[in-house]
């Protein structure tokens, strides 16, 4: 469970960018998740086919997600939770949908789903960095060797 959220020895300047892009990120979804956590098992309205569990859980891993990645505490798990939401919208769109990745008129896309979910792949993979709660608490994982 240690070596799953100690983030790695990075160099300093991939440690700066690496909390640049937590804190943009994390602040984004705290942003989308704020309504969403209001009515979290009915954000999407009453004709929605996404079950009022799911959209619950989708609200959550928005909202707490993007507090975790601001704070860099549980950053892998955050990133968990919000890939698989990206997963879920890109899905939406793309294929049940059929939106276009960009729309050139301005209408729905899943470009920004699609970014979102590569950014959560991005951090999941990358981890905390040393500026996080992560590394504060489990160490990095040069030490756990």
């Amino acid at each position: 469970m240690k070596r799953f959220f100690a983030p790695y020895n990075l160099p300093l300047s991939v440690d700066i960018a690496i909390l640049l892009l937590r804190l943009l990120f994390g602040i984004a979804f705290i942003i989308h998740g704020w309504g969403k956590i209001q009515t979290p098992m009915g954000w999407m309205g009453p004709d929605s086919f996404i079950p009022p569990l799911f959209q619950a859980l989708a609200a959550i891993s928005e909202f707490v997600g993007g507090i975790a990645l601001v704070l860099g505490l549980f950053t892998r798990l955050a990133a968990i939770g919000i890939a698989i939401t990206m997963l879920v919208a890109v899905y939406v769109h793309a294929v049940m949908g059929g939106d276009p990745f960009v729309s050139p008129t301005g209408g729905k896309s899943y470009e920004l789903a699609a970014n979102y979910l590569c950014t959560a792949l991005l951090i999941l993979a990358g981890g905390a960095g040393r500026f996080s709660i992560d590394k504060a608490i489990f160490g990095d994982r040069s030490s756990l060797n």
